[in-house]
């Protein structure tokens, strides 16, 4: 998944004012206990941030954005 697609996701699914909240402030242990920009600035690739969103968050990501 390319970085671009990504951001798309997370602001189709937050919303554009919300992403980069989430993305900033939200720890996710299934990423090691960073967030979505830690572990995107340390080289996870993106998809597998995505997978960490999407199971941190089920009830929000619609089934077409998994």
């Amino acid at each position: 998944m390319r970085l671009t697609d990504f951001w798309q996701r997370m602001d189709a699914v937050f919303g554009a004012g919300y992403a980069p909240s989430i993305a900033t402030d939200q720890v996710l242990t299934t990423l090691g206990g960073k967030t979505v920009r830690e572990a995107l600035d340390s080289g996870v690739e993106t998809v597998t941030v995505w997978r960490a969103v999407c199971a941190a968050y089920p009830d929000r990501v619609p089934t077409t954005l998994r």
